[in-house]
């Protein structure tokens, strides 16, 4: 045995209990397949998303002992 083996996670050595049964679908719904556009529109979006810089609010011009007053 190893010094490294001692070290091993042995929760992980277990397989994962099954899911919910609340997240299956149940009948013949299916999930609508995304069209070519919706493909294309849903990675502009993300590009945007990442590359956007998130507004920051604005500071308060007064500090806080005025505001308490």
């Amino acid at each position: 045995m190893s010094s490294t083996d001692r070290h091993v996670d042995h929760a992980l050595a277990y397989p994962e209990p099954p899911a919910s049964p609340l997240w299956h679908r149940h009948g013949a719904v299916q999930a609508r397949p995304l069209t070519d556009a919706e493909k294309k529109r849903n990675r502009e979006l993300l590009v945007l998303a990442q590359h956007t810089p998130r507004p920051r609010s604005p500071r308060p011009t007064e500090t806080l002992a005025e505001a308490s007053q």
